[in-house]
């Protein structure tokens, strides 16, 4: 117990005045993220560096090169340079020129042959509900309540859960949630699924003027609705796509399968020339309501709200110039191999056999493990040579010494001693200049945001969305992407950031590079309320 007092925040909160008229305060104990910039294990720090040293021979020898052949031009004239060329190539005869032209032009075309094919991301669009499903806090308890599957203890729960959420009054939930049936049916997800998809599909194609029958690779994900036909069979059948083109289904891989569903995008494009793709990505909320008691099973019901999200990713070259950003770098992590991380969050049915999704307490430790691994894996491919030099130093210095100045501290019974040797904190503001953290929940942010020592500004798209649009699973990091082209945040050159993580437990992280400045677009989910950010962010 001892070893996790540091994880554990203590929060006075004031219950209002008691039946005896004296003032009544309770103690709140809430477990928070675990510094995991003081814990990065070297085995990690490897894994990075490991893509860095395919391509370090490359970097050793062109400045070699570049200073012999300095110092041998640097020593000759003009004329006598040209005199030392043109003695060197009379003695060759024509074949051999020739040979030797053609060999080089063979390794150029070779070369450029073996390298990855660009993926451009040309536009992306984000479901925004109609008002008919929009909710206040207030109002979303009162369908709860309506609905007669909750008693007062869980409806109390749940708004208490609500008010330090940092959910704001304009999120959208579907109407079915108040409804005194079972919302999980076929029907409702099938409804819901179709409403908030071709939502955003159809927001899609009408922006970049493309017919779905040109899209030649289709990966849909959606953790908890999975039915049979899948969700990609049903967006086929809509828009009557082509018969030979590669879709893909993802189901169960929780709020990160986003980033996933894009790295199998990339994949299927990096094998098929010319083609398109489209990557949608959502969640059904009615589907996955839980109407039970369960008070850790009914944390996501507060939490999760209506959105979707379609992107269109092209690999081919003559769309650079119409195309938004690029692909930098995709970094998963899966912890799945622990049985802790495996089970934080577990749908399964509880003691009145009603299903949802259980979250455990060890969430926040296994998240912050996961996520100590991903950035400590990005971090090298991302970072300037000397955040990486400083970060490197200070790690293989702290786990040289680190023991022996510990165990000296032991005995000098000083524990204040023992963290002499300070790690070093890379600045990944210095590699982003815009951050996506997965609005999961405003305690969940602000850790993030103490650990990484990020700005207000750097999380002001995560708190946006999560007060505007609420966590929409792994649809939330495109409504913080669209949130920042809505303030016209994103220049030419600049590096976005989009992390999410979730079941599995996993973690992952997609880097892209603006290709051109992206103006305030004329349809995006953000319009008409994106001026009141960051005024009453948190209000």
């Amino acid at each position: 117990m001892a070893r996790e007092e540091h994880l554990l925040s203590t929060e006075i909160v004031n219950r209002g005045i008691s039946d005896e008229g004296s003032q009544t305060f309770s103690v709140r104990v809430r477990r928070r993220l675990p510094d995991f910039l003081q814990s990065v294990n070297l085995k990690y720090v490897k894994l990075g560096y490991h893509y860095l040293i395919k391509h370090g021979i490359y970097l050793a020898i062109l400045p070699v090169l570049v200073l012999v052949f300095s110092a041998e031009v640097g020593s000759l004239s003009r004329e006598e340079l040209w005199r030392k060329v043109w003695d060197s190539t009379t003695g060759y005869d024509l074949a051999t020129v020739l040979s030797f032209v053609a060999l080089f032009v063979f390794t150029i075309s070779l070369y450029i042959m073996s390298k990855p094919r660009p993926i451009y991301l040309l536009d992306f669009a984000c479901y925004k509900p109609s008002d008919d499903f929009k909710v206040t806090k207030e109002q979303f308890i009162k369908l709860a309540r309506n609905s007669g599957k909750f008693d007062e203890s869980s409806l109390e729960f749940q708004k208490r859960i609500l008010e330090s959420s940092g959910i704001g009054d304009e999120t959208y939930v579907p109407k079915s949630i108040g409804s005194s049936e079972n919302t999980a049916t076929m029907k409702e997800g099938r409804f819901e699924a179709s409403t908030v998809m071709f939502g955003a599909l159809d927001e899609l194609f009408e922006k970049m003027k493309i017919r779905p029958k040109d899209v030649g690779v289709l990966v849909v994900n959606c953790s908890i609705f999975n039915p049979t036909p899948s969700l990609s069979a049903m967006i086929i059948n809509h828009y009557k796509m082509r018969g030979n083109i590669l879709s893909f289904n993802l189901g169960g891989m929780g709020c990160s399968a986003g980033i996933i569903a894009l790295d199998l995008a990339r994949d299927m494009l990096q094998a098929n020339p010319n083609n398109y793709a489209v990557v949608v990505s959502g969640e059904m909320v009615g589907y996955n309501w839980y109407p039970g008691k369960e008070r850790s099973m009914l944390i996501p019901n507060c939490f999760f709200r209506m959105g979707c999200s379609a992107l269109l990713l092209s690999n081919r070259r003559r769309d650079y110039h119409r195309a938004k950003y690029s692909l930098e770098h995709i970094v998963r992590t899966h912890k799945a191999s622990n049985d802790r991380a495996f089970r934080c969050i577990y749908q399964e049915e509880d003691s009145q056999r009603y299903k949802g999704l259980k979250i455990s307490k060890d969430l926040v430790e296994v998240g912050g493990d996961a996520l100590k691994t991903n950035i400590t894996t990005l971090g090298p491919l991302v970072l300037p040579l000397s955040e990486q030099l400083f970060f490197f130093g200070n790690l293989v210095w702290r786990h040289l010494f680190g023991n022996k100045n510990a165990k000296t501290n032991n005995n000098n019974n000083n524990s204040q001693q023992a963290n002499s040797i300070k790690p070093y904190i890379p600045d990944y503001k210095l590699a982003f200049e815009h951050f996506c953290v997965y609005a999961a929940s405003k305690t969940v942010l602000d850790e993030l945001q103490r650990n990484l020592e990020l700005s207000e500004e750097n999380m002001e798209a995560s708190r946006a969305t999560l007060h505007r649009f609420g966590n929409t699973s792994s649809s939330s990091i495109w409504y913080e992407l669209a949130y920042l082209e809505a303030k016209e945040k994103i220049r030419r050159g600049d590096r976005v950031w989009q992390i999410a993580f979730g079941s599995g437990f996993k973690c992952n992280s997609a880097v892209w590079k603006a290709i051109r400045r992206v103006k305030k677009p004329s349809t995006n989910p953000w319009l008409g309320c994106v001026d009141r950010y960051p005024e009453s962010l948190t209000q």
